[in-house]
């Protein structure tokens, strides 16, 4: 799921680049070969963020989340260098025929493209569509209504997050068509709830033979406890282990209450200060204890991963409010998706739309798994984004310029590539189990929130009230970060200009052979 829409998203990119260099009037070899100079080095720094978000979950120190992690980070970095490699040879192979408009493309041209229109190619190179600049335009000239507003509806989406409660959504949650839900049903019902999610209490008596009476009596008194399975001890070990019924189902708060009241007071006054020990486990008590990891490792994990890509923003753009404000954002687009979460499986507030039949608590390790994978994947068109307002900067010294060029010039590939994602994510917002369902309504909500209320309202609002003091940054912290350069990341309207390099952006300028059609052979 992840390797597709972040596959999607890059090949996009460079192909959406390629295109204008053909616009430009350059060979198709030149084109792709300066498509995969100027847009490689965003698309390798944005699945670089990817890589780094989703290895971020190691911090955590739970064995399946780091082997997930590690498996979805080989997979971007598969889709990376695809992009940057595979690609390119595909684009070439092509010829001009990439730059020619289908059937589609020429009715759109003719003028039926609706009010954002499409980026029209003049002589001159490639213009964004008017209806974008108009709209870019119009923010900036109202910037604080627009930033207040924008920022105040994502607020309120995030004010669900208060209530999230982290637990296992267990077969109670399944359509009644599955045979899971049926059986589940059934033992409930007939043994009562607790029945689908037994504990097990392992106890080492050695040196106090009369403590598994105690232990079973201590046990069964506790008033989250329906009942206590007979002691099985091993003869060769002498291990003791005891089945334990909980009164309520594996995923009600109440069981996971009961589970930290046995391990603190029951557990502790049964054994007293003699020498056994004994712990709780099961499937349940498992999955309470990742749920406990994970929340006491989110804000570690969270602080890294913030950090870290604040440096790689400030090293890119040679900026500190921009990589704060990149941050910012995304933390408010998350957040966003977060409330929305809860409201749906929690609260079932249009659960019906994707199937769900009953409440369920946010699986405990989904939260740590969906900031990784947003964070990773908003920062791809933050640095799309960026690259191209940072260059129109450099290029023409205005900063309203150079958002509406930038912004404008890139609309198109973010809300093209949001919109596929989006469709690929909410393919799975209606499976049956309910953490797929988290997943895929996670993904699309953050997703849709961050191509259009962050990126086209949020970010020109906020860059235009910050002015110039976007690219502010420090003498003597401008010499302490490495210089590189790279090439540039929007082809120029003349591409014969000689470049110009500006730390990691430069303006285009080798000069470009135009490309003109081979000869025909006469035979």
């Amino acid at each position: 799921m992840v390797g597709l829409g972040v596959g999607i998203d890059y090949a996009l990119f460079v192909l959406a680049r390629h295109r204008e260099y053909l616009a430009c009037g350059l060979d198709p070899h030149e084109a792709a070969g300066r498509a995969v100079a100027t847009a490689g080095r965003p698309v390798v720094f944005a699945g670089g963020t990817v890589v780094v978000s989703i290895l971020g979950m190691a911090v955590a120190n739970v064995p399946f989340m780091t082997v997930g992690g590690l498996a979805v980070s080989i997979v971007v970095l598969t889709m990376v260098l695809a992009s940057v490699t595979l690609l390119p040879a595909f684009l070439g192979a092509a010829g001009p025929r990439l730059g020619r408009a289908g059937r589609i493309g020429r009715a759109l041209r003719a003028g039926r493209s609706g009010r954002l229109g499409r980026r029209q190619d003049t002589a001159e190179g490639p213009v964004p569509a008017v209806g974008w600049r108009r709209w870019i335009g119009h923010v900036g000239r109202h910037p604080v209504p627009y930033a207040v507003g924008a920022a105040a509806l994502l607020l309120t989406a995030t004010l669900p997050v208060l209530g999230l409660r982290v637990g296992l959504p267990d077969d109670g949650s399944l359509p009644h068509s599955r045979t899971e839900r049926r059986a589940y049903d059934l033992v409930a019902e007939g043994f009562g709830p607790g029945t689908n999610g037994p504990l097990v209490i392992a106890a080492d008596p050695t040196g106090d033979p009369g403590v598994l009476d105690r232990l079973v009596a201590t046990v069964a008194a506790d008033p989250g406890i329906a009942s206590v399975a007979p002691t099985h001890i091993d003869r060769a070990t002498g291990i003791a282990t005891l089945v334990v019924f909980p009164t309520t189902s594996p995923q009600d708060k109440a069981t996971a209450d009961t589970i930290a009241r046995l391990r603190t007071d029951v557990l502790p006054t049964a054994i007293g200060h003699g020498p056994a020990r004994v712990h709780v486990g099961g499937a349940a008590a498992s999955l309470s204890d990742v749920g406990q990891r994970t929340s006491q490792r989110l804000p570690v994990f969270v602080a890294a991963v913030l950090a870290m890509s604040f440096l790689l923003l400030m090293l890119v753009f040679r900026s500190i409010l921009v990589p704060l404000k990149a941050v910012l954002l995304n933390l408010l687009s998350i957040g966003a998706a977060y409330g929305i979460m809860v409201a749906v499986f929690q609260w079932g507030w249009g659960g019906a739309l994707i199937g769900l039949e009953a409440t369920v608590p946010i699986v405990s390790f989904i939260p740590m798994f969906l900031f990784a994978i947003l964070f990773g994947l908003s920062m791809d068109y933050e640095v799309f984004l960026l690259s191209r307002v940072r260059e129109e900067y450099l290029r023409t010294g205005d900063n309203g310029t150079a958002i509406i060029e930038g912004v404008a010039g890139t609309a198109r590939i973010i809300t093209s590539a949001a919109l596929i994602m989006v469709a690929v994510f909410l393919s799975f917002a209606v499976a049956e189990d309910p953490s797929t369902k988290m997943f895929g309504l996670g993904l699309a909500t953050a997703i849709f929130i961050d191509a259009t209320v962050v990126r086209m309202v949020l970010v020109p609002a906020t860059m235009t009230l910050l002015g110039r003091t976007n690219w502010w940054l420090p003498k003597w912290l401008d010499r302490m970060l490495p210089a590189a350069r790279s090439a540039p990341t929007t082809p120029t309207r003349n591409p014969r200009v000689k470049p110009r390099v500006h730390g990691w952006l430069t303006v285009d300028s080798t000069p470009a052979r135009p490309w003109r059609p081979a000869p025909q052979r006469v035979t």
